[in-house]
């Protein structure tokens, strides 16, 4: 396999599995089933808490609501952990963005037990920033060189408008004149790239986006999460879904571009 190819994916691999949900867990408070439950409540309170570990035998097997918490104790309040609620200490961190994205919460077990827990608040933290900014920008690297392949000598030129296409000549010029040579298929917006690929049918077949349209619109909206990557603005305002859906159309985008460069690389 071309080193090029490997390089691929070892920095899929390296996105999709260097960060860990213990990269944004927090410590998951919890009481005895015994201890009264207004008390618990206005410790809840204070730390600006919603959810609460609730012990029996000494061990975490369940979890309270803060707003539940409004008589007799803690147990009478417990609600069992659910299959999707629970995410492993050493799973990679795309694996709490999907538990979030099912309960808005993810309790995260260490040795069996839940001993951790990530909100939504918890997705603005650096690592998850970092994790959607690399997926972003692997994907676009890896569509620079999918659209060199399908398309030579420039012939991906029909496929942009001409508005757009001069926005890229005035950047490449710009770029020139600052004697930084550059491609003009480098100077092109991620949406313009992912345009482009869209055209390659193989892409609408791995059902990545349901329509050719419906692709456009994935694509400006991943170009916008980029931007409020880049500029640190807030990813998790009043669509925080986007990120579950971001994430899981990001993996499978890696995924095909991945398994394009291990046919060229078998091909080679």
């Amino acid at each position: 396999m071309p080193w090029k190819n490997a390089s691929a994916l070892h920095l899929r691999q390296l996105f999709l599995e260097g960060f860990s949900v213990m990269d944004i867990a927090e410590p998951l408070v919890s009481f005895d089933a015994a201890t009264p439950a207004a008390e618990v409540q206005a410790v809840l309170a204070e730390r600006d808490f919603d959810l609460v570990g609730v012990r029996r035998a000494g061990l975490v097997d369940g979890y309270a609501r803060r707003k539940d918490l409004l008589a007799g104790v803690c147990g009478d309040h417990a609600r069992p952990f659910t299959e999707d609620d629970l995410v492993a200490d050493g799973e990679p961190l795309v694996a709490a963005i999907r538990s979030l994205a099912i309960n808005q919460r993810c309790f995260v077990t260490v040795l069996g037990r839940a001993g951790a827990i990530i909100t939504l608040h918890d997705l603005e933290k650096p690592a998850v920033r970092m994790l959607l900014f690399g997926m972003i920008t692997l994907v676009e690297m890896l569509a620079v060189r999918e659209i060199r392949q399908q398309f030579p000598a420039d012939s991906w030129r029909e496929a942009v408008s001409p508005e757009r296409l001069a926005k890229a000549e005035a950047l490449q010029q710009e770029r020139l004149r600052r004697q930084s040579s550059v491609d003009l298929l480098d100077c092109l917006q991620f949406s313009d790239k992912g345009q482009i690929l869209l055209r390659d049918p193989d892409l609408l077949q791995t059902g990545v986006f349901a329509s050719r349209r419906e692709g456009k619109k994935a694509l400006k909206e991943l170009e916008a999460l980029r931007n409020n990557l880049a500029h640190s603005q807030a990813i998790v305002p009043d669509s925080w879904q986007r990120i579950a859906i971001f994430t899981g159309r990001l993996e499978h985008l890696l995924e095909w571009f991945s398994a394009g460069s291990l046919a060229a690389g078998a091909e080679s």
